[in-house]
């Protein structure tokens, strides 16, 4: 079962309406309804990478079957083909709209060489592509040193929306104020830029006050080196205690990152869930194709070799993977794409989640990616594909 936080918890951190309306789900229990989606009036930027499309194409597009609230999916999908225009989706209370798919580069520099990485930058931005995902630990920083190469040699800065992560390097370890400080000068020098779109802390620091991090934050976002702030790898409890720390001024989280594919699920299925709904946080999932093991590459021990990737790969090699390959596959052939295009698809259907974190090692990987934005899965697919993967 889900872990469920206490509504009376929720509604005294002012997460929840304490008098919502309630719907029944597909077995029938009641469940809160959705909260308002209002967005208030977002912070002022010195610089903004895009403007913003009409709001009703910001809302949290397509169908879900998440099991912890009601079911809302689009009356007519069955009926639904391909969609021809992929709208922008808002991240969270901010004023950035990306496209709902983001580029992992935790690749470059590392399986994908210089070059590689800048045709894979070069075919995401072809396709439509504007979110790109790193952190300053990804191979040293060799990472935010290419995507600063190339946002230098195309002149396109102004046209994407950069994440990044601190925490990790070895140089500048933690949230503690100075590291911070650092770790966000050296990205802003190796990505070729003066501003950060959304910077996440990588990692939870016990050690740290949070609220002598969410403060550093609040400097750097004064001075305009980063327009909004995210949190990867947090949990409920400490996302709670963030937003009341919010209530009394501090910046705001408006994304989270954590694991969440078809293969691995259970960790944000549960209080993380609810709590990212009731704070109106774009949930941006990482391993979407956990490890790769969703693209089909993986089906039995022979495919497997000694590399990082393989190696995590590997603990979903059994017969679950197998029934869970199996329906992608027949899905997958039912719109004529990928199996990877369909696992993405279905983390796009779920509410709450704007764009997964996605990597390519090759420039043609690219595009199976980017399809997934296009594919509209019915409600009996995705029924599916939630019954294989529990």
């Amino acid at each position: 079962m889900p872990q469920l936080l206490p509504l009376r918890l929720l509604e005294s951190v002012g997460l929840r309406a304490p008098a919502a309306p309630v719907a029944p789900d597909a077995e029938g229990t009641s469940n809160p309804a959705p909260a308002s989606t209002s967005v208030p009036p977002a912070q002022s930027a010195a610089t903004s990478p895009r403007p913003l499309v009409a709001a009703a194409s910001l809302t949290f597009a397509g169908p879900s079957t998440d099991t912890g609230g009601p079911l809302d999916i689009d009356s007519g999908l069955e009926r639904t083909g391909p969609l021809s225009i992929i709208a922008p989706r808002r991240i969270g209370e901010s004023d950035l709209a990306v496209h709902p798919l983001s580029l992992g580069a935790s690749v470059f520099g590392w399986t994908a060489d210089g070059d590689t990485s800048l045709a894979i930058l070069d075919r995401f931005a072809s396709r439509g592509g504007d979110f790109i995902d790193t952190a300053d630990s990804y191979v040293g920083g060799r990472s935010e040193v290419l995507i600063g190469k190339w946002m230098h040699e195309r002149r396109n800065r102004d046209q994407l929306v950069v994440a990044t992560k601190v925490g990790r390097h070895h140089e500048n370890p933690g949230l503690g104020s100075v590291s911070i400080v650092r770790a966000v000068e050296a990205s802003l020098e190796r990505l070729q830029t003066d501003h950060i779109d959304l910077l996440y802390f990588h990692d939870d620091d016990p050690d740290v006050p949070l609220e002598d991090s969410l403060a550093t934050a609040e400097w750097l976002i004064e001075t305009g080196k980063v327009r909004y702030l995210g949190a990867s790898n947090f949990s409920a409890e400490r996302l709670i205690e963030a937003r009341i720390l919010a209530s009394a001024g501090l910046p705001k989280f408006v994304a989270i990152q954590t694991q969440y594919n078809l293969m691995h699920r259970a960790e944000f299925e549960s209080a993380l869930r609810i709590v990212a709904a009731a704070q109106g946080l774009a949930v941006m999932p990482y391993y979407a194709l956990a490890n790769g093991f969703l693209t089909g590459k993986y089906r039995s021990k022979s495919d497997l070799s000694a590399d990082a990737r393989s190696v995590r790969a590997s603990a979903y090699v059994n017969r679950k993977g197998m029934r869970v390959l199996a329906v992608l596959d027949r899905i997958a052939a039912e719109h004529g794409v990928a199996p990877a295009s369909v696992a993405i698809a279905w983390l796009l259907a779920k509410r709450t989640i704007v764009a997964p974190v996605a990597s390519a090692s090759r420039p043609e990987q690219v595009d199976g990616l980017m399809a997934a934005a296009g594919i509209r899965l019915t409600r009996a697919q995705m029924l599916d594909l939630d019954r294989v993967s529990e």
